[in-house]
C-alpha cells in the first residue's frame, strides 16, 4: 500500500509539477537551432544578396526565437551552405532596466524610437565607424523593411559590448542593450575583419 502510495506521489509530480515534457519541450526550442528553419532563411537570404547585388559569399544571420543566453548570431557561409561562426548577441530591453537579462526568453521588438527594442528584418551593413563602447569600432545598419526603417535615425548600429560573453550563459541571459545588436569584444574581432574586406554590402538579417 505504501509504495502504490510512492507511486502516485511520484506521478502527480512529475504531471503537475515542474516536469512535464510540454515544459521540456518549450526550453528545448528555445536552446536548439531549427536546422531546417535556419536553411530555408540562408536560401531566401541567398536570393535577397543576389538580386541586390549584395555579397554572396556570407551573411549575418540573427535568430531571435533562441534564448539569448545561447549562440544565435550566424556568419552564414552561403558556399558551403553552413554557418563558420556563431555568437552571443545582445537585443533590446525595452521597458525594462538596462544590462538585465529579463526578456531573455521573449524580446519585445519595435521600430519606435524611444522604444529601446531591436528592430526585426533585413540590414544593409554600412560605414565603419568609431564607437565608445567595447572594441571601439561600430558598423552602421541601414535597415531595408518597414519593422527596421528607422534604424538610422535610432542610431541602431552593431558593435561590441564588454558585457557580452564569449561563451553560452544559459539559463542566464545575455546583457540588453536599448536596441542595438552587441556582440563580444573578441567575437566582433574575429568578424571585424571579414565584414572589411567585403567589396560587396553584407546582408544582416534580424529574424524570428
Amino acid at each position: 500500500m505504501i509504495h502504490l502510495y510512492v507511486i502516485i506521489l511520484m506521478l502527480s509530480t512529475y504531471l503537475i509539477g515542474g516536469y512535464s515534457p510540454m515544459i521540456k519541450n518549450e526550453a528545448l526550442e528555445k536552446t536548439t537551432i531549427d536546422v531546417a528553419f535556419t536553411r530555408n532563411i540562408a536560401s531566401q537570404a541567398l536570393a535577397f544578396c543576389k538580386k541586390q547585388r549584395f555579397n554572396t559569399d556570407f551573411c549575418i544571420l540573427i535568430d531571435m526565437r533562441l534564448h539569448s543566453g545561447v549562440k544565435r548570431f550566424f556568419v552564414w557561409d552561403f558556399k558551403k551552405g553552413a554557418f563558420t561562426n556563431s555568437f552571443l548577441v545582445s537585443h533590446g530591453c525595452g521597458n525594462h532596466p538596462w544590462s538585465l537579462d529579463l526578456t531573455k526568453e521573449n524580446p519585445q521588438f519595435s521600430n519606435t524610437d524611444g522604444s529601446h527594442c531591436s528592430s526585426l528584418g533585413k540590414y544593409k551593413i554600412g560605414a565603419r565607424a568609431y564607437s565608445s563602447w567595447g572594441v571601439h569600432v561600430k558598423y552602421v545598419l541601414h535597415g531595408l523593411e518597414p519593422t527596421n526603417s528607422n534604424a538610422s535615425k535610432r542610431f541602431i548600429v552593431f558593435h561590441s559590448w564588454d558585457a557580452v560573453s564569449d561563451v553560452e550563459v544559459y539559463p542566464n541571459g545575455t546583457p540588453e542593450g536599448w536596441g542595438c545588436p552587441t556582440i563580444s569584444n573578441n567575437s566582433f574581432k574575429m568578424i571585424d575583419p571579414l565584414i572589411q574586406s567585403s567589396k560587396k554590402p553584407v546582408l544582416f538579417w534580424m529574424y524570428r
